[in-house]
């Protein structure tokens, strides 16, 4: 059964992410927003909805190691893996807006995420703070979406493929976009029963399974729509996504899990040492590749699917205490 889940759950996230993306891309038209702000908000808070589920489910049934560990995940496999993979496939142009930003608030939020943690949990009160400054960055980001393109010059708003024309009218395309999100979460919640029942078999901890087959589980529908996105050259959409994601995972998912968590979350002392870190180098690594002539070059992907391997590496070697962790 599992790995019948497995394979629908594959076959649902493609699909899904098909739809996502072609509803997406004209959403933003008839929303009079650029497609960069859709990939921010409404794609990357959409695939963000396994991340969601899963953190606030753990937190509340006293697994708040699957909660923690499962945002930290994703949000390192969102960098490294999916912009690593979507620029092997086309080099990924990025938006000015991205770089001076929406880049240095991710790494905002990274570092919030740090202070916060710092006193070994995030409480309820540390929780309604992140969600109030999700809002208002959400706000902020669609006003000024909307206030550039009116000011814009005839013929530079931003176009997409004709497409079907049943695509135009902006139900059909809210349609696409949750029926592709539907098939996203269920997609990923058949992938993600599916591996942690494997995990459990072999006796990883829950720490290690939220850092690693639970958060790249979640984070498929990120991967799936990156991907799909590059390959119809909605590029802003593919950036758009991964960044959105990454803030909506530390302020919108964290914020709500603190807050219905009964005790808050605890941070482990592992976390703290190492995980946490690599997140926050993570994100500022973003900012000296995405300054070269803004520009994700396939050989930087290739870089950052490197890293992504090695960090999957130390975890494995970690968990299973191996001799040849100090040396690695």
């Amino acid at each position: 059964m599992n790995i019948l889940f497995f394979v629908l759950g594959l076959a649902s996230l493609v699909l899904g992410a098909e739809l996502l993306v072609r509803g997406a891309s004209r959403l933003s038209l008839s929303l009079g927003i650029s497609p960069l702000v859709v990939g921010l908000t409404v794609v990357a808070f959409g695939t963000s909805a396994p991340e969601l589920a899963v953190s606030v489910q753990s937190a509340m049934t006293d697994r708040a190691d699957i909660a923690l560990g499962n945002v930290i995940g994703s949000n390192i496999m969102n960098i490294l893996f999916i912009l690593g993979a979507s620029a092997l496939i086309v080099p990924l142009v990025v938006a000015n807006q991205i770089i001076r930003q929406e880049v240095p608030i991710m790494v905002g939020f990274s570092l919030l995420l740090l202070g916060l943690a710092h006193d070994g949990s995030i409480s309820r009160q540390d929780g309604l703070l992140l969600i109030v400054l999700l809002l208002v960055y959400t706000v902020v980001i669609v006003r000024q979406s909307k206030r550039l393109l009116a000011a814009a010059a005839p013929g530079s708003a931003p176009e997409v493929d004709a497409g079907n024309s049943r695509d135009d009218h902006w139900t059909m395309q809210l349609l696409l976009v949750g029926a592709g999100l539907c098939l996203l979460v269920l997609g990923a919640h058949w992938l993600v029963e599916a591996a942690v029942a494997f995990a459990r078999h072999f006796g990883i901890s829950e720490l290690v399974i939220g850092l690693t087959i639970v958060a790249i589980g979640t984070s498929l529908p990120e991967v799936a729509t990156s991907l799909m996105a590059a390959i119809r050259g909605e590029r802003d959409i593919a950036v758009g996504n991964v960044v959105g994601s990454n803030i909506f995972n530390i302020a919108g998912v964290l914020g709500v899990a603190g807050l219905t968590a009964p005790a808050g979350i605890p941070v482990h002392a592992s976390i703290l040492a190492f995980d946490l870190p690599v997140m926050i180098a993570v994100a500022l690594a973003c900012l000296p590749i995405f300054f070269t002539g803004n520009l994700i070059a396939r050989w930087e992907g290739a870089l950052f699917l490197g890293l992504y391997v090695a960090y999957l590496a130390y975890l494995v070697l970690a968990a299973q205490k191996h001799d040849a962790l100090t040396a690695y």
